[in-house]
């Protein structure tokens, strides 16, 4: 079946301007240097190489493409889709290949081309293409743009991120293709493969490679149609040859060599059943064809590889020896799946010749026909078909395939069409027309046909739908994707552009001119139907019938525009003169909508087609509803008749675009354009003409029933009026409305549709002329089709939305889907304001030919989803209602931007939801609906801004003056100032605390010489006391990595600051030099190892968790000098800590601990353990295994492993292990805390601190469990804990560790019995960590202390704190926070009176209730920590003080032990009041920070400055918590026994005391000003759960404030007055608050309009007259507009003040008046946003009264907000408040259109009634103030008011039948007057209201 195609008769657009093209990769090609760099590039290493080209960007130097060189060059364009803006539609891409270059460039029209990317390989590129492979392991399925550059040995990948990678190949390629799952690969055929296998056998011809680092799989295919229960297959047949790769939709289409026929497959991921299938095939019908195939079938070249000989990849590539001879895996079995650990390295750092890649190669090059015999092996021939070589390959895995290709479609020829078999397509593409049809076109050169296969997607968008293919003549074609279209060249040389297989028109390039006319007259425009080409792909299935286009003549019968002859004759006058041009060979490179012509003369130049983008909004709206509602054939030859008379040359300019879319739309309705004169010039303002009507008149003009549009006018009258009503909803595009009326009320008066002009009338009365004549006649319109479509009420959305606010039922509103979305929108938000249900049975639906065009709504609410699903009652409440309208306007995509261009009536009923919805928002609502309702404090909420990111303004409040220098080198400048000025605003104690944390700069030294001291003996003097102050200053940094907690973001490119140690002082008064190293005093060996420690840590705890840190940037931090090391170690811990160590690659990991540096071993072991905190990683627990002898096996070999490495091994298992309650971990560990000593000179120093980590590790693991510990019965752990804490007789030693024992120790002799001095400290430890929190009363009471003196003596001091302590944590719920409590701790005999008779020892005795007390108290500070609770913090602060005083008297006790109580309290203190930074805490650390001298070692001032440190955890930032995890780790850190010298590890690591940081969590709340973004002071209310302490309380706090654990808080709550409230409900979730937290505790607050922030205004003074203003007494007078800056800071509200409110000439006084009572409205209200309409309101007013109205669409809106107005006072008054316009401003504009109106309808009353009756008026007596009353009013088009009013005597008779009238009942007492002839007054004597 034919189809002709539609074109007008000579017809020609015009396209761009001609322009040559070169492209950009030739030139700059030649304007690069020559081939010498290539030269320097062979003598260059490849390291080197590497290198030195990737700064540059570039793999190599780029060699010079020669002239010769250019017949090898090809080039490919894009359009740009990589790091472009939408707006930049020129941007364009080049990817250009000559001899070993590729250069990958872009530009754009405004920007000159540049080298984006530029590449040199090794060898010939054979082909080079873009291509995007998926990310793995990715969950946001991320793609990685790509180049693959192929070369004859292996492909290149370049990704846009930097990544490089290289495949090799395994064999030879001929064409590589790009898909949406990567790459395709096409084997070349080198004819040798029958030499390869077996007969019978053909190897794989088509691969897939996913992605670079993925083996190469073949692919596998599944041919359909009639032999659908056929198996997959290998793509193996040479004959089959792919043409076009697309990616969306997923196809490939490949061509039969032999059969000549083109088929369609679609590529997908291969099934499961598929790949068993073609992996496992019954090996008899290996190398057997298919049988039952019809010859010439595409399948009867693929063959079945069997399971006797599967797809091992034996020959496929054996000409590339150097391949195989150098892969490292080529006699190796290696599997296809999965990818080694070289592999993952590889790819996460690029470029790397992976494993993957050669076990390809290696597999390639393996054996691919292996015989069911297992042990025979082929031999691999070379490239000349000799045996050359013998390898006996091992037995080698399949290589699973990837993807599948399944038949869609082929191609079938007729039995005598063999002999005009067709060549295979030169060129495929997809293409699409204007109706959204969419092409696959394949152009084949030898029929010289670009052939057109038409498909179509699913139902479920999952399968492709092949129906019909169509030809056109064609030499040459390209498609034009942005415009829809494609261009063709036609063998005659012409251009032609189509859409889809609809002939457009000629296109006209100046400058190069196309052969005559006359040569192209003679030929059928015809689109042939190929019959026998066109066959669905499976014979059986649903019957697809082709959609048969209308032959169509020209619509222009005889009459043709005036401007369109003119545009032809031009043209054709100009042609003659032009000389010849060269013709057109071929087109190329299409780019959006621009294409390249290559001239017969090897020139090449380009050309742009014009857009169906128009400069008109109107007609491109009309335009798509043209094209929905009519007919796919009539709306394309619309839009094709459009588009020639757009694009004509010399076509219109912008301003006559709606002048030429009305003629052109008109003469296709059969309309005379001739004669209508409004459609030629300014018609607007001819159209009342007296000439014009005078005309119209006397010679009524017919329309032409046979045009093309005519049965279709009623269906685009009816469609052009809903876009008319979408206009009218729109703001911006209202303007327009005017244009289209005019054409609307044509349409309506020759349609005879009265109503429909009286509407247009009504809105525009000066523009529309009812008078004039109609054109077409009555019989004409009843024969049209489509009349029944067209309502007798006209569709009024205003009409609507005031029915709605009466609470009338109204029929549904319809819209065109996809255009009159506005329409949608707001009809739905009038129906649900009042929740009009309609019955959907009862509404008259359309039955016609247009049912499926035009949607009717039904406004059932409950069907659009604003109902819950389990609600189907209706909800009576505005706040219920307000929440789901704002809600699901903001899911519908409408914004505030959209609210500001509806009609301020429209938008009313909005704005109220909006405002009802401010003042309580919901938590868990989205951004848009945070932005619609105004609340910018929420949605910034979402951005998850940082204030390290956005540092905004400094505080009032100035730091000392301090150098640049200073602040960089003490290392804590980066503590957010504007925070700790909110914090601590009356002092400088974050001052004071970096003064005393600072380690950078020299000590100053004062001491003074005595008479009898020597100058010598001074000198050791100032030294000695310069080794006091430096045992100070090695103890500082462990404080300030607290104090600089998670402060710092690192730039990637700059090493981490660390701040000096310095040891070196000044002495005064002569300031000289002192140092360490003169040699005058003894300095103990490796003094400042672990201080320089703790300094790398300190610097590393800075990095905050969410800085941007990889494993480049830890080792680029590596520093050179070894004196460094020791403080990288411990940047290694404190980035474990902080969780960045996770990044880490694992090769860098082995390389630190193969050097053997025990710090850094140390710092990696214990920061990998917390990085993988109670995870179980096995690759860590491996790790730490290797440093742990008891969890070796018994015979592997003994490793030298430092002391101090074992015990962060083991404290790194339970830090890894954490509350897991790991069985064989726990028994290792409880064990190894009885560790004896031994074999023979091991393990004999420093015993306690192993068998402490042990007890602390068991307790990790084990921690919180309690009796609880599954598995563990048999272990008796509580048990063996209590003997090794009591002492008795050691067990003998069980499983692995019985051999390791036998050997005694040479060293220490400890018989069969416990060392309890070991092991107490650490079973104490892990028993109270094990039963934490569990307040086990039995368990408890092992650890009481003696109650008799005798028992006493026993147990040493020290241990009864840890006995205290642990109990206490143990009976966690029965610690109070006074003093009584901490008391009753200490035994009853040592509070009593003592007998003198009595052998005490009374330093046991004080030392004893020292240590309780220390120990009572740091457990009532692990209780209370973080909580900054007042009672805990008195009494901890009353032993502090008691413990102080009796400091001064340490006669019995000692300094030590009273030093030791009063650093345990001062510890649990800081706990306690950890982030507050409490003054008197900081007092007493100060205090000690001054005590060198005496007794006070560098254990002390550690944890003195660990006090500080805690004190101001992360700037006043962070916190304690007391969650079980905490509590451990806190135990680790404050374990109270200190080192006595900065080398002593003995009893404790000192590594351990950095753990503490993983206690700490941010619990400050900053709230952030969203307008100005500077951290603000406000009011917080927090309510606390109900607990058996304490009933649900509520505490209001000024934030920025430490927030209580958030398990304790059931609520946080913004607190007005001077912020908007928001409410954060904790009982729900936390999440939400903990992200908050998490983001340094940002919470965005946003200032009311009347109130001036705290800092501004502390005390409210400022804010009197805003108190003032919101009194209503007051009224307008008390307001001073001149003050408003002085109250409020919102900027539209001052800036209206000043410009609008002052007095200032021309400004009448009236007015400014009314201007302030608006502000004063807005200022009361907090509704800013009202502004627009109060202003709005009063010019609408105004107008009216003064009769400048013209339009009547201001009324319209005075309606609406009346009507919501009086809504709203009838169903609540009590609901006034909750309205925006409460106040008198409403009544006085409704009162001053009454009156107006009213005076009117006095002196009018007579032209009123007349109108009423249907009588006719005069052209003068249809003013504007008529259409005014009648749209105020709701006065509807009566025609037959005498017989309703027919027997309507009385006023009730009148007001009885106001439902038939149609007119509300107030305005009707108005109209009674009118209605009964009357005069003024009704008939009852009422006045009118």
């Amino acid at each position: 079946m034919s189809e002709v195609v539609y074109e007008e008769t000579a017809t020609m657009i015009a396209a761009g301007e001609l322009q040559s093209f070169v492209p950009f990769g030739r030139e700059h090609c030649r304007n690069h240097p020559n081939a010498f760099n290539l030269q320097l590039r062979e003598l260059q290493p490849a390291s080197e190489l590497w290198a030195s080209d990737a700064a540059a960007g570039l793999v190599g130097s780029l060699q010079e493409v020669s002239l010769q060189e250019r017949e090898r060059e090809c080039w490919q364009l894009r359009k740009g889709c990589m790091g472009v803006k939408e707006e930049c539609v020129e941007f364009e891409e080049e990817l250009y290949v000559a001899g070993n270059v590729v250069v990958w460039s872009q530009g754009s029209r405004t920007q000159a081309s540049s080298v984006y990317k530029a590449f040199t390989v090794d060898s010939p590129v054979q082909q080079a293409l873009w291509c995007n492979f998926n990310v793995p392991h990715s969950k946001k399925k991320d793609v990685e743009q790509s180049v693959c550059i192929v070369q004859s040995s292996c492909v290149n990948v370049h990704s846009v991120t930097g990544k490089d990678f290289i495949s090799p190949l395994p064999f030879q390629v001929s064409k590589a293709w790009a898909t949406k799952f990567g790459l395709l690969l096409e084997r070349k055929n080198e004819g040798n493969d029958a030499h390869l296998v077996s007969p019978g056998e053909l190897l794989p011809t088509v691969f897939s490679m996913l992605h670079p680092l993925d083996e190469i799989a073949p692919v596998v295919c599944k041919p359909t149609g009639m032999f659908e229960g056929s198996s997959v297959q290998y793509v193996c047949d040479t004959s089959m040859k792919i043409v076009f790769t697309c990616c969306k939709p997923s196809i490939v289409v490949s061509y039969d060599t032999v059969q000549g026929i083109h088929s369609v497959w679609t590529l997908r991921n291969v099934t499961n059943d598929e790949r068993s299938a073609v992996l496992r095939f019954p090996a008899e019908a290996a190398g057997t064809p298919l049988g039952g195939m019809a010859s010439g079938f595409l399948t009867s070249h693929l063959y079945i590889v069997g399971s006797a000989s599967p797809l091992h990849y034996s020959a496929l590539h054996s000409h590339h020896n150097r391949i195989m001879t150098s892969s490292p895996g080529s006699l190796s079995k290696t599997h296809s799946q999965n990818i080694s650990n070289m592999a993952a390295l590889s790819r996460a750092h690029s470029p790397g010749l992976a494993a993957p890649s050669y076990s390809s190669a290696a597999r390639f090059n393996a054996s691919f026909h292996s015989s069911s015999s297992r042990g025979h092996h082929d031999v691999i021939p070379s490239p000349n078909n000799t045996v050359t070589d013998s390898i006996l390959v091992p037995e080698m895995e399949p290589i699973i395939p990837d993807l599948c290709m399944e038949q869609l479609w082929s191609e079938t020829l007729t039995a005598g069409s063999r002999r005009e078999m067709s060549s295979q397509a030169s060129k495929v593409f997809l293409t699409s027309d204007v109706c959204e049809n969419r092409y696959l076109c394949f152009l084949v050169e030898s029929h010289q046909q670009l052939r057109l296969l038409k498909f179509v997607e699913s139902n479920d968008t999952s399968q492709l739908i092949f129906t019909s293919v169509k030809t056109i003549a064609a030499k040459d074609a390209e498609p034009l994707p942005t415009i829809d279209a494609m261009l063709v060249l036609e063998a005659c040389g012409n251009l032609v552009l189509y859409t889809g297989v609809t002939r457009v028109s000629k296109v006209f390039v100046p400058g190069l001119l196309s052969p005559p006319f006359g040569l192209t007259n003679h030929l059928p425009h015809l689109s042939l139907a190929v019959e026998n080409v066109s066959t669905p792909t499976k014979a059986g299935s649903i019957l697809l019938h082709r959609l048969d286009e209308d032959v169509m003549p020209s619509p222009v019968t005889g009459v043709k525009g005036h401007h369109i002859k003119h545009n032809e004759s031009t043209f054709l006058e100009d042609y003659a003169f032009q000389p010849a041009a060269p013709s057109i060979q071929s087109i190329r490179d299409p780019v959006s909508n621009r294409v390249t012509l290559k001239k017969t003369s090897k020139n090449m130049v380009f050309i742009t087609i014009s857009v169906f983008l128009l400069r008109s909004v109107l007609v491109r709206k009309c335009l798509q509803a043209i094209r929905f509602i009519l007919p796919k054939d009539a709306a394309m030859k619309v839009l094709v008749k459009w588009y020639n008379i757009y694009n004509a040359p010399g076509g219109p300019s912008a301003h006559a675009e709606w002048n030429l879319f009305v003629t052109c739309l008109m003469t296709l309705m059969g309309y005379n354009t001739e004669r209508l004169t409004w459609t030629r010039n300014d018609w607007e303002s001819l159209l009342g003409s007296h000439y014009h009507r005078h005309i119209n008149s006397h010679s009524p003009l017919l329309v032409d029933s046979s045009a093309l549009l005519f049965p279709h006018i009623a269906a685009l009258f009816y469609v052009l009026h809903l876009l008319y009503q979408e206009l009218q909803l729109d703001e911006l595009q209202r303007a327009k409305a005017s244009s289209l009326v005019c054409l609307l009320q044509q349409l309506a008066r020759d349609l005879h549709l009265e109503k429909y002009v009286d509407l247009y009338w009504r809105d525009y009365p000066l523009l529309i002329d009812v008078t004039e004549n109609c054109f077409i006649e009555q019989a004409l319109i009843d024969q049209m089709p489509c009349l029944s479509i067209l309502r007798a009420e006209p569709p009024c959305v205003f009409s609507w939305l005031s029915g709605c606010l009466r609470s009338e039922e109204n029929l549904p509103f319809p819209y065109l889907p996809g255009i009159c979305q506005r329409t949608r929108l707001l009809v739905l938000v009038g129906s649900m304001e009042f929740w009009i249900l309609t019955d959907c049975t009862k509404l008259n639906r359309i039955s016609i030919l247009y049912t499926s065009w035009i949607c009717i709504m039904c406004w059932n609410v409950s069907h659009c989803g604003l109902h819950s699903r389990q609600s189907s009652v209706v909800k009576s409440s505005t706040e219920g209602l307000a929440e789901q309208l704002v809600v699901w306007l903001a899911s519908q995509g409408f914004t505030l931007k959209d609210l500001e261009s509806v009609p301020f009536g429209v938008a009313l009923p909005i704005r109220e939801a909006v405002y009802r919805c401010r003042e309580q928002p919901s938590a868990d609502w989205s951004e848009e609906v945070c932005v619609l309702i105004g609340r910018q404090d929420l949605t910034k909420q979402a951005h998850k801004m940082t204030l390290a990111k956005s540092k905004t303004v400094s505080l009032s409040l100035e730091p000392p003056v301090t150098t640049e220098a200073d602040e960089e080198e003490d290392g804590m400048s980066d503590i957010i100032q504007e925070v700790t000025g909110l914090i601590w605003s009356q002092d400088l104690r974050v001052e004071e605390v970096r003064r005393l944390l600072q380690s950078s700069r020299h000590v100053r030294v004062n001491v003074a010489q005595l008479p009898e001291v020597s100058d010598h003996e001074y000198i050791e003097v100032k030294e000695n006391k310069l080794l006091q102050l430096c045992q100070r200053t090695m103890a500082l940094p462990v404080g300030r990595g607290f104090f600089t907690l998670f402060s710092y973001h690192p730039v990637p490119t700059e090493p981490l600051p660390v701040p000096k140690l310095n040891l070196t002082g000044r002495a005064l008064p002569k300031n000289t030099m002192l140092d360490l190293n003169s040699g005058n005093i003894d300095v103990p060996p490796n003094m400042t190892s672990w201080p320089s420690f703790h300094n790398g840590v300190a610097a590393g705890l800075k990095i905050a968790p969410a800085s941007q840190v990889d494993s480049a940037w830890i080792a680029y931090n590596k520093p050179k000098s070894p004196e460094l090391a020791n403080e990288y170690a411990g940047f290694l811990m404190a980035l474990g800590l902080n969780g960045h160590l996770t990044k880490l690659a694992t090769l860098n990991i082995h390389d630190y601990l193969t050097k053997g540096h025990e710090m850094t071993s140390i710092g990696l072991l214990l920061g990998v353990s917390s990085a993988k905190l109670g995870t179980m990683d096995m690759s860590i627990t491996r790790l730490l295994s290797i440093h742990i002898p008891a969890l070796l096996p018994p015979t592997s070999t003994e490793l030298d492993v430092p002391h101090n490495v074992q015990v962060a091994a083991v404290i790194g298992i339970g830090l890894v292990y954490q509350g897991t309650g790991h069985r064989h971990n726990a028994e290792v560990l409880l064990s190894e805390i009885g560790r004896p000593p031994g074999p023979e000179m091991e393990y004999c120093t420093d015993r306690e601190s192993y068998s402490l980590a042990a007890g602390l590790a068991l307790g990790m693991v084990c921690l919180g469990h309690g009796s609880n510990l599954i598995g563990m019965t048999d272990l008796n752990v509580p048990e063996q804990l209590y003997q090794y804490m009591v002492g008795g007789h050691r067990r003998a030693q069980t499983g692995a560790n019985r051999e390791r024992h036998k050997s005694p120790s040479y060293q220490i002799k400890e018989g069969d019995t416990i060392n309890v001095d070991v092991t107490c400290p650490g079973a104490t430890l892990a028993l109270a960590m094990i039963y934490l929190k569990t307040n086990n009363r039995s368990i408890a009471d092992w650890l009481k202390p003696p109650d008799t003196w005798f028992l006493l003596d026993f147990i040493k001091p020290e241990f009864l704190l840890l006995r205290t302590l642990a109990r206490c944590i143990i009976m966690w719920d029965d610690i109070l926070p006074n003093t009584e409590w901490v008391d009753s701790n200490i035994p009853q005999i040592m509070r009593g009176n003592f007998d003198p008779s009595q052998d005490i020892n009374e330093d046991t005795m004080m030392q004893a209730q020292v240590y309780i007390a220390a120990g009572a108290c740091m457990a009532l500070g692990l209780r209370f920590a973080g909580s900054a609770n007042s009672d805990a913090f008195e009494c901890l602060y009353v032993f502090a003080r008691n413990f102080e005083k009796t400091m001064s008297f340490p006669n019995q006790t000692g300094f030590y032990n009273l030093q030791t109580g009063l650093s345990m309290i001062l510890l649990a203190m800081s706990m306690v009041m950890a982030g507050t930074g409490n003054l008197k805490v900081l007092q007493l650390c100060r205090f000690f920070h001054k005590q060198t001298g005496g007794d006070m070692n560098y254990g002390f001032h550690m944890a003195h400055h660990m006090a500080l440190g805690l004190l101001f955890l992360g700037g006043g930032r962070y916190t304690l918590s007391t969650s079980n995890s905490a509590i451990a780790a806190l135990l680790c850190a404050l374990y109270p026994h200190f080192p006595a010298h900065s080398t002593d590890n003995r009893y404790h690591l000192q590594a351990l005391r950095h753990l503490a940081v993983l206690a700490a969590e941010p619990r400050l709340l900053v709230p952030v000003d969203v307008d100005s973004l500077k951290p603000c002071y406000a009011l917080l209310e927090i309510t606390y759960k109900a607990t058996k302490w304490y009933d649900e309380t509520t505490v209001d706090l000024m934030a920025p404030a430490m927030l209580p654990e958030l398990h304790l808080l059931k609520k946080v709550k913004v607190k007005g007055p001077r912020y908007w409230e928001l409410t954060v409900d904790l009982s729900k979730e936390t999440q939400h608050l903990t992200d908050i937290l998490s983001r340094d505790g940002v919470l965005y607050v946003k200032l009311r309009a009347g109130q001036l922030p705290y800092k501004e205004d502390p005390q409210g003074w400022k804010s009197l007259l805003a108190t003032t203003v919101n009194h209503r007494h007051s009224g307008v007078k008390a307001f001073k507009p001149e003050a408003i800056s002085t109250f409020t800071s919102e900027p539209t509200l001052i800036s209206f003040a000043e410009l609008f409110c002052k007095k200032t000439e021309g400004m009448k006084h009236d007015i400014q008046v009314l201007f302030s009572a608006m502000l004063y409205e807005c200022v009361t209200q907090e509704c800013p946003e009202m502004l627009p309409t109060y202003i709005a309101i009063e010019q609408a007013v105004r107008a009216l009264r003064q009769g400048d109205l013209v339009q009547t669409f201001s009324l319209w809106q005075l309606r609406l907000v009346v009507e919501l107005w009086d809504s709203r006072m009838q169903r609540a008054p009590s609901d006034r408040p909750d309205t925006l316009l409460t106040s008198e401003f409403l009544p006085v504009m409704k009162n001053a259109v009454d009156v107006t109106l009213d005076s009117w309808l006095r002196d009018n009353s007579s032209v009123l009634r007349s109108y009423m009756k249907n009588e006719g008026l005069s052209r003068e007596a249809r003013s504007v103030m008529l259409a005014c009353f009648l749209v105020y009013r709701s006065i509807p088009s009566l025609k037959n008011t005498d017989a309703l009013l027919q027997g309507c005597s009385s006023l009730g008779d009148l007001l009885s039948r106001s439902g038939q009238l149609g007119i509300p009942f107030r305005d009707l007492l108005r109209l009674a007057p009118v209605l009964f002839g009357s005069g003024t007054q009704t008939p009852l004597g009422f006045p009118l209201l």
